[in-house]
């Protein structure tokens, strides 16, 4: 958990302004959901490995026979902190679906909490940025999310991402014809999940460890070992099919083609690559799935995938959905929103004897002018006050003595 300075707080506002204004113009609508979900909602298997680190809330009234009774710790907890904001969503959606448009296209900008172990870029709270669309079995879901989310980071200065995209049924055909039964591929896909930390010898030996049939973690191996696999090409149905083996589920294949192709027209270059070993861990995913990829890091800076099952859980009646989630935490060290922030704030630095209505009218007359204002009595030293008002994205000041005329503002110095 962490606190945030008044600077440090203005300029993640700025981030998520700049987010949410462009999640705004590609037509999408801002809601809001409890922090705190149903246990038993949070706990439905939908969230996978998450799940585990769920923050409980136990029930109320709790008594010694309570206590006693229980055979694990989730029995007496009947509520739960969110871990994710599409679980919530689902059961937004579920609740509300008679007063929501046909197609439903949201926005969350929200904390979420996960009792991880304190380590470095690891959060307990933590901010994602979330836009789904519900309704819209067909790719041009996909398409949206993916060019209102590059176009939300190019906003914040983070061109030049690629888009790495799969297909979960393209993952699981690949497995089936390898020869894992279907009860395995989960937990193969959890293994090969961290092909970019342990690699393919690494993937190989898990495997192998976690007593996996022999016959198909050899042929995985095997196919491995191709030298092409692990390139990515421009985007179409014959790059696709190249590097998975023959006979994978060819309407998956045509839809993800057909997604890059339209990306890839929108942007105007080819930002959209294949990555037949993209797995993304939520168990949850039913169809195409994709990451974002910056030159300047080693990690994706968002996520997302078709998540068609979901819904259904909650609702009895299976809603197609998809959703795309920026990873808050990992971009705001990165973006440089500095620039003329500052030009509308300005403090009214004022001596002891100032009569205090004379100066409220001053700060009211410029407030009403459009600026924000700030009073702060003057110092012997003012070189310290003035850093602090620069830093919190004051762009000028100004002394206001004995009488309050014409008042000479001067720009605030910044480092």
């Amino acid at each position: 958990m962490r606190d945030f300075l008044p600077a440090e707080k203005a300029r993640r506002e700025r981030i998520l302004g700049v987010i949410r204004d462009t999640f705004r113009t590609h037509g999408f609508d801002e809601i809001e959901t409890p922090v705190v979900e149903d246990s038993d909602r949070l706990h439905a298997g939908l969230g996978g490995d998450n799940e585990k680190l769920a923050y409980a809330v136990m029930k109320r009234a709790l008594t010694v026979d309570d206590l006693k009774s229980a055979t694990e710790p989730l029995d007496l907890a009947d509520l739960g902190l969110r871990f994710d904001l599409t679980v919530p969503l689902a059961r937004y959606y579920a609740t509300h679906r008679a007063e929501l448009p046909t197609v439903f296209k949201s926005i969350q900008l929200a904390p979420v909490w996960r009792a991880e172990r304190p380590q470095k870029g690891r959060y307990r709270q933590f901010v994602q940025c979330d836009i789904d669309i519900i309704g819209e079995p067909g790719p041009i879901a996909e398409v949206e999310l993916i060019t209102a989310t590059v176009a939300a980071l190019d906003a914040l200065g983070l061109e030049g991402c690629t888009i790495r995209v799969n297909d979960r049924r393209l993952l699981t055909s690949a497995l089936e014809l390898l020869g894992f039964p279907a009860k395995e591929h989960e937990p193969v896909l959890v293994t090969i999940d961290k092909l970019d930390k342990i690699g393919q010898d690494g993937v190989i030996a898990e495997l192998k460890d976690r007593g996996f049939p022999k016959e198909p973690v050899d042929a995985l191996e095997e196919f491995f070992r191709r030298p092409t696999t692990m390139e990515f090409l421009p985007f179409g149905e014959a790059g696709i099919r190249k590097f998975l083996p023959e006979g994978v589920n060819a309407v998956a294949v045509t839809e993800l083609a057909s997604l890059g192709e339209a990306v890839n027209a929108v942007i105007g270059q080819p930002i959209v690559q294949f990555d037949p070993w993209l797995v993304r861990g939520m168990g949850y995913y039913t169809g195409a799935i994709f990451e974002v990829a910056h030159p300047s890091v080693s990690y994706s800076l968002a996520g997302g995938g078709r998540y068609d099952g979901m819904i259904g859980r909650f609702l009895g009646t299976d809603v197609p959905a998809v959703g795309f989630s920026i990873g808050f935490e990992r971009i705001v060290d990165l973006v440089d929103l500095s620039g003329d922030e500052g030009e509308d704030a300005v403090a009214l630095v004022y001596d002891e004897g100032v009569e205090h209505g004379a100066l409220m009218a001053l700060k009211t007359e410029l407030i009403a002018s459009g600026k924000r204002v700030r009073l702060e009595p003057t110092r012997k030293n003012l070189k310290p006050l003035l850093a602090q008002l620069a830093a919190s994205g004051f762009g000028s000041y100004a002394m206001v003595t004995g009488s309050t005329g014409a008042l000479e503002f001067r720009p605030l110095a910044r480092e």
